[in-house]
């Protein structure tokens, strides 16, 4: 069953950002380590930390940008208005949100919702490895152009949105961040396809090929200034 967009209740003995009684036993330890993180500037100005949320092991994991003002009051993320359309996109590929891990490449909110920094990014970084190392998803879908970027540097979101690549044994999956699409209506259909697609991603990486993935789906997409590919040698887009 496929869960409604609000996010469920958090556990009233547990503090917003910390583990609580529904926390994964495999991350209870590392929350912990990310309510007491200092390592960048941003610990100076959040009112919490935000870890992530979901099963672990789950097949399929979402990886955004950073928290919002919602998120950064409830420890939680994507609980406004982009979570509630991400549970709507997820329900579009048969996908329930307790099925689902959802985490950001930032831990905590940047002032105004500014884009996170490349330090604050390099800081959260080794906690990201390690939700991804126990999540050991098949299929990991990037929400935005900065965690595409950990897969697929120098590349425009624009131009490969919706194409997996296959990476550490897993297809990686760039799409529009959900906010995208409510700032501009004509994403919506776009991000609507991409995520259409990831049933069939899904049973082509429960299959185990090597080498290649379905087709992606061909979309029209807003112009973007011209970019260098990046993608470093021996992965292809697919």
């Amino acid at each position: 069953m496929v869960v409604s967009g609000r996010a469920g209740p958090r556990d009233a003995s547990a503090a917003p950002g910390g583990p609580s009684r529904r926390t994964p036993p495999a991350f209870v330890e590392l929350y912990e380590e990310i309510a007491d993180c200092p390592r960048c500037e941003l610990a100076r100005t959040r009112s919490h930390t935000v870890p992530g949320a979901g099963p672990a092991p789950a097949e399929v994991m979402c990886i955004g940008e950073a928290p919002g003002q919602r998120e950064d009051e409830l420890g939680l993320p994507f609980v406004g208005a982009s979570g509630r359309f991400l549970d709507q996109l997820l329900a579009v590929a048969g996908l329930a949100r307790d099925t689902v891990y959802i985490a950001n490449v930032v831990k905590c909110r940047p002032p105004d919702n500014r884009d996170p920094a490349l330090e604050e990014i390099a800081a959260c970084a080794p906690f990201l490895d390690r939700q991804i190392a126990a999540v050991d998803p098949r299929v990991i879908v990037t929400l935005g152009r900065f965690s595409m970027a950990r897969w697929f540097p120098g590349e425009a979101i624009s131009r490969i949105h919706g194409r997996a690549k296959r990476a550490d044994g897993r297809l990686i999956v760039p799409m529009y961040h959900p906010a995208a699409a409510l700032r501009n209506g004509g994403l919506r259909p776009v991000i609507e396809a991409d995520f259409a697609q990831l049933p069939q991603l899904l049973e082509h990486a429960r299959a185990g090929a090597a080498t290649s993935a379905p087709a992606a789906i061909t979309h029209a997409a807003p112009p973007a200034a011209p970019t260098t590919s990046t993608t470093p040698a021996g992965e292809r887009l697919l």
